[in-house]
């Protein structure tokens, strides 16, 4: 399958033209090269062929749209005729948007690790002309500064070495390579019990929260999901109300601090320093719809009012500024605006004066404005002396006055968009909107994740799903964790809609997940597709990123659709997979805390049968109001039949009553709501 429409780059030539090919590219950070002067190729066989033909070292800069430095870097070196003759004249040059191509991220960042480098975008590697990594950095600037060599001296110094120590280099790349494919493809192991690896991992975590700030300690402070996750199921599964009053900690700071936009709602990708006060502006589409989980989770346990308040802004700056022509959702939004990094998010104290008039004081008693060390634009609006609730009609005032000056921002020239429509950043949203809005009974969130839902659908060819679509074009095929999170979506969506349709799609990409993704000994997965044909290395997907890894994803998703679907053979194999998956995670926990949380979950999950009318359901209200990461809904009609619940226990359908089953044991029939809420509040406790 073509992993997109062809494009006249895409020709047998051994030799492309000496040109820039982006032109023809549809991701926005490619074409954001498009015009450079050197001669970018995208990842393609056809480039790679290029290295071989001229025997020549590839020049691989991975990067994305919405990142700062890659901007810097482009603008100091990549639009500079003479940077670019030295690198036209040198490499071949090949260009890579990592939320394009996952899989090949992948591989090049963990080379670069490998060689005791700290990773980053952008990502800058040397490869052999077979495409094996030798050496490599990140940002590097067009002059010696910042302790880093200038990055002409870098060129030259990586061509004499290619030409003077050829031997020695492919020596390098080939042990190189070889250590990356041990890793990320790494031979099976025995595991371990899951819930036992789950809380040893939430301890040794627990230990690195800063109990001040919240988030790990140190700067800069990245929200971190898979850890926060491993708490928060640490609380659930084990009763530590440490683990759980982390999580809360990092919530509240971390929305009060300047990484929170107060003001349009959504949350930037880290924080530059350990307070949360100084973001970097981009604002990513998973880190927003992994926050709303964490959110939602968070209201359901606690009530505070403020986290459904943000869950309200951040839902409310999806649809407002995220979704994109057909219900779908962009990947994010560019730290800079016009060049300058955060510029349509800041504010000077007079101009909120200027705007708020005789309420501006009211204001600056809850709200302040922050300039600090090393931070050069205008002030950072934050909250973070007032992290709490303040009570209903002064958060409602709060609220007006940050909507007016909403109004205002509106007006201001705007970070540029990357408008792809990234499948498994899609599918995480959609699952946390189906989520938030059965919490909130938000029935336009339900909706537009129907929406987006049926924009991936209608993306499909032959069945299977795409990576990536943008401008009518698609990226073909997926990588496995787009199927695992639109698997969880159609989950979660049927769990807000009963629409018993969405089982059976979550089935059929299952299924395909199974015939294109699947191992010999039928242990677990690959991230990449059998006929994908322009990967190095085919690897397994099982590290963390901003996101859980994609085996995590599969795992979970593996989970609720055996509990769901009553799949036995679906329900067989999960165990086999999840030993497999645990035994590669033993060796690197911090970097896999999605294996570890997602085999916990898979180990001792919930199934709650609710067997009433949905017109005058009693059961599902109490069930949306207990949002439970461990948990999977089904809801049956009454009437003549019957359902077997894990376990083996059969029941009878032609009554009322809720049944809850923890692993495979199941608590008696619940009859009231009351009773159910009750049961759900502490369902382990229960049993």
């Amino acid at each position: 399958m073509a992993r997109f429409n062809a494009s006249p780059y895409q020709r047998p030539d051994a030799v492309l033209a000496a040109e820039n090919l982006l032109a023809e590219e549809t991701s926005p950070y490619l074409l954001q090269h498009k015009d450079n002067p050197v001669h970018w190729r995208p990842w393609s066989q056809a480039a790679l062929n290029e290295a071989r033909a001229l025997d020549r070292p590839i020049l691989l800069s991975i990067g994305y749209a919405a990142c700062h430095w890659c901007h810097v870097m482009a603008h100091e070196s990549f639009e500079n005729e003479a940077v670019a003759a030295v690198m036209n004249r040198l490499f071949v040059n090949i260009k890579v948007d990592r939320e394009e191509r996952p899989e090949i991220d992948q591989i090049y960042m963990a080379a670069l690790s490998a060689t005791g480098e700290q990773g980053g975008w952008p990502l800058t590697m040397f490869l052999s002309p077979d495409g094996k990594p030798f050496w490599g950095g990140t940002y590097f600037p067009p002059a010696q500064r910042f302790g880093r060599p200038g990055f002409v001296q870098v060129l030259e110094a990586v061509h004499a070495a290619w030409r003077d120590k050829r031997d020695e280099l492919s020596t390098s790349a080939e042990r190189l390579h070889a250590h990356v494919g041990a890793r990320l493809a790494p031979a099976p192991a025995e595991g371990e019990d899951p819930r036992l690896l789950l809380k040893e991992l939430a301890g040794r975590i627990h230990g690195m929260i800063d109990q001040e700030m919240g988030g790990l300690g140190g700067a800069p402070k990245f929200p971190n999901a898979p850890f926060l996750n491993v708490l928060w199921l640490s609380w659930l599964q084990d009763g530590n109300t440490a683990h759980r009053d982390d999580v809360l900690l990092s919530l509240r700071r971390m929305l009060s601090g300047g990484i929170y936009d107060h003001v349009g709602g959504g949350l930037a990708r880290y924080a530059t320093d350990a307070e949360w006060l100084v973001p970097h502006f981009e604002k990513m589409l998973c880190d927003n719809a992994q926050l709303l989980q964490l959110l939602c989770q968070a209201f359901s346990a606690t009530g505070d009012a403020l986290f459904r308040i943000r869950i309200e802004e951040t839902a409310g700056w999806l649809l407002r500024e995220m979704r994109t022509e057909g219900g779908a959702f962009a990947a994010s939004l560019d730290a800079d605006t016009e060049g300058e990094e955060g510029r349509t998010y800041l504010w000077t104290e007079e101009e909120i004066r200027t705007h708020l008039g005789d309420d501006a004081g009211s204001f600056f008693e809850a709200y302040q404005l922050a300039s600090p060390d090393n931070w050069h634009g205008a002030p950072i609006l934050h909250r973070l002396s007032q992290p709490e609730f303040l009570g209903p009609a002064r958060e409602e005032s709060l609220r007006e006055q940050l909507d007016l000056l909403l109004d205002v921002r509106n007006l201001r020239a705007q970070p540029n968009r990357d408008d792809k429509v990234l499948v498994d950043w899609n599918g995480l949203t959609i699952a946390a909107l189906a989520e938030c809005g059965r919490l909130l009974q938000r029935p336009d969130w339900i909706a537009a994740a129907q929406d987006a839902f049926r924009f991936v659908c209608e993306s499909m060819a032959d069945g299977r799903l795409p990576h990536s679509v943008r401008a009518g074009r698609k990226l073909f095929p997926a990588v496995l964790s787009d199927y695992g999170a639109m698997i969880s979506a159609a989950i979660a969506l049927y769990q807000a809609t009963w629409h018993r349709s969405l089982l059976k799609q979550a089935r059929d990409w299952m299924d395909a997940v199974q015939t294109w993704y699947g191992d010999a000994d039928l242990s677990g997965f690959y991230l990449t597709a059998s006929d994908a044909g322009d990967v190095p290395l085919r690897i397994r997907g099982d590290v963390d990123e901003a996101t859980p890894s994609a085996t995590s994803q599969i795992l979970e998703a593996i989970t609720a659709l055996s509990l769901l679907s009553d799949d036995a053979a679906l329900s067989e194999r999960l165990p086999v997979i999840v030993e497999a998956s645990l035994g590669r995670a033993r060796s690197q926990a911090y970097g896999q805390a999605g294996i570890v949380y997602a085999a916990s979950l898979a180990s001792q999950p919930l199934k709650l049968v609710m067997v009433e009318e949905t017109e005058a359901s009693k059961f599902v209200p109490v069930a949306n109001r207990a949002s439970d990461p461990r948990r999977s809904d089904l809801i049956l009609p009454v009437g003549p039949g019957s359902h077997t619940l894990p376990g083996g226990a059969v029941i009878d359908t032609g009554e009322a009553a809720a049944y809850l089953c923890i692993g495979q044991t199941c608590l008696p029939p619940i009859k009231e709501p009351a009773e159910l809420q009750r049961v759900l509040g502490n369902p382990v406790a229960s049993s």
